[in-house]
């Protein structure tokens, strides 16, 4: 808690997915003052703009979660804009953080930053050893260039930036819009709305063959907020579950929390992604004793258990 005492922090993307959940979760360490700039008040790719939140929020902290961001779909029909949007607020915020000299600042990386063919489980060291897979490639490299210009200002400024790559998230309150959301979310609203339409089957991208690593968005937030407070060095870190699963099984898996009775189906046509993804935590529970706690079936289960609650509201 004596970290956070007599602190000012703003918060970039605060009102989003993992920002709602770890303003909350701030809040209980008693900070002066949160602060959590609104696109509407303050577009984070005008520099002007910037240097008003910071003016109007004098913050002493700054943990920078906005993003542009979507599943293969969306990267594939936005590469450009993901590129663009998600360098450019980086950039700017970083050298804004700088000249206003902010104590401290968190950057969240992508899994999507890792080379195509990465061997597993993904090491930070391994970082530079290829290029991305191609549908996420703009995004990915987007945000790998902010720890550049992290590492970069550190070494010539000083400046206290660190830097995170946080695996795939879900849980409640997650994007389930089917053109720009994750496969979880996107997942869990197909079962939903083919059981409710006594569908014989639902059909599904890819082969169903590529593994992914999943983090419950309680233990991202409690993990960022913990790197905050006892991480201090330029090296990234990994922020993941260290568990591995095959889209196939999670497809079965939340088919059956759903109860939907019907087949799953393959469109091969679609791209698979990137054929294996699984981080090695270690580095995190070594340097801010992060292990992630929540079991994987009971986030599923609490996911599942929201959407049906919400979905009159979210699913449009």
């Amino acid at each position: 808690m004596g970290f956070w005492q007599g602190k000012s922090v703003v918060v970039t993307g605060g009102a989003g997915f993992l920002g709602s959940v770890l303003v909350d979760r701030l809040h209980l360490r008693e900070p002066s003052k949160v602060f959590v700039p609104r696109s509407d008040d303050y577009d984070l790719r005008d520099r002007d703009a910037i240097a008003r939140m910071f003016n109007d929020a004098s913050p002493d902290l700054v943990i920078h979660l906005a993003a542009v961001v979507g599943g293969i779909g969306a990267n594939r029909a936005n590469p450009g804009k993901f590129f663009y949007d998600n360098a450019i607020m980086g950039i700017q915020l970083i050298e804004q953080a700088r000249l206003v000299g902010i104590e401290k600042t968190l950057l969240t990386g992508t899994i999507c930053a890792y080379p195509n063919y990465t061997d597993v489980p993904f090491r930070e060291d391994d970082l530079w050893d290829g290029y991305p897979e191609t549908t996420n490639a703009p995004y990915g490299l987007a945000k790998k260039m902010l720890l550049v210009q992290a590492q970069g200002y550190r070494e010539q400024y000083g400046m206290n930036v660190i830097y995170l790559l946080p695996v795939n998230l879900y849980g409640p309150g997650d994007n389930f819009d089917l053109q720009t959301s994750h496969v979880i979310p996107a997942l869990i609203r197909k079962f939903v709305e083919a059981k409710e339409a006594h569908e014989d089957h639902v059909m599904l991208w890819g082969t169903g063959r590529p593994t992914r690593e999943f983090l419950y968005v309680e233990d991202a937030a409690d993990g960022i907020l913990s790197a905050m407070e006892r991480y201090d060095k330029p090296e990234p870190v990994n922020l993941g579950s260290g568990e591995e699963l095959s889209i196939q099984d999670l497809a079965v898996t939340i088919r059956d929390i759903v109860g939907f009775d019907g087949d799953i189906r393959w469109d091969t046509s679609k791209p698979d992604g990137q054929p294996r993804r699984l981080l090695d935590t270690s580095r995190a529970r070594d340097e801010f004793e992060f292990v992630a706690s929540t079991p994987f079936a009971d986030g599923l289960r609490e996911t599942v258990r929201w959407f049906e609650q919400e979905r009159s509201l979210i699913a449009r």
